[in-house]
């Protein structure tokens, strides 16, 4: 990790240093980013092969757009869009839809958590399976929404950023959303 003044750089000063050919501070910002570009572009393909390979091509194609990056704006959403972006086209390139699948950690507890009952445990599956199901039922749009604001927990403008979209689009396709996923779980019960 790269320090400055004995604490971590932040994103901009990685992204500057980048830009005039620092290849390890390009490295760190993958390795900050890895995990969560590759649940985006699982969220959008379902598969995890193509997932893989949709968050690769994506840090490859930022890199290349780093000269394009704005100076003074936030990485992080900005990169989310591209992967998205990679993501969107590899979906649509292999005409295959897929219903969402998302892998929940159960190291989700934290720790000194009482274990939960093998009762509660079932429940639980089941009542995320159900959620997964109706979520994976919604349009791709209503996913995306979903996926980011609550599985991925960006605010709405990042949000914004990472999918195009202006704020009151945001909101408005998240509130639409949600009324959506509401109806799904309720035909179920």
């Amino acid at each position: 990790m790269t320090l400055v003044e004995g604490r971590p750089l932040g994103d901009e000063e990685l992204v500057n240093l980048a830009r005039s050919g620092d290849t390890s501070a390009y490295e760190e910002l993958v390795q900050r980013y890895q995990s969560l570009a590759h649940r985006v572009a699982y969220i959008v393909t379902a598969s995890a092969a193509e997932a893989e390979d949709a968050a690769q091509e994506a840090f490859v194609r930022a890199y290349y757009a780093l000269p394009r990056f704005r100076q003074g704006g936030v990485f992080k959403p900005w990169l989310l869009k591209i992967v998205t972006n990679e993501a969107l086209n590899r979906r649509r390139s292999q005409s295959r839809r897929s219903d969402l699948a998302l892998k929940m950690e159960r190291s989700d507890r934290r720790l000194g958590d009482a274990a939960p009952s093998p009762e509660a445990s079932v429940l639980s599956v089941e009542q995320r399976s159900e959620l997964m199901e109706a979520i994976g039922r919604l349009k791709e749009k209503d996913r995306l929404a979903i996926t980011y604001r609550y599985f991925l927990e960006l605010s709405e403008k990042e949000m914004a950023t990472a999918l195009g979209w202006t704020q009151g689009t945001v909101k408005s396709r998240l509130s639409r959303a949600m009324t959506r996923l509401r109806a799904e779980l309720e035909e179920q019960a």
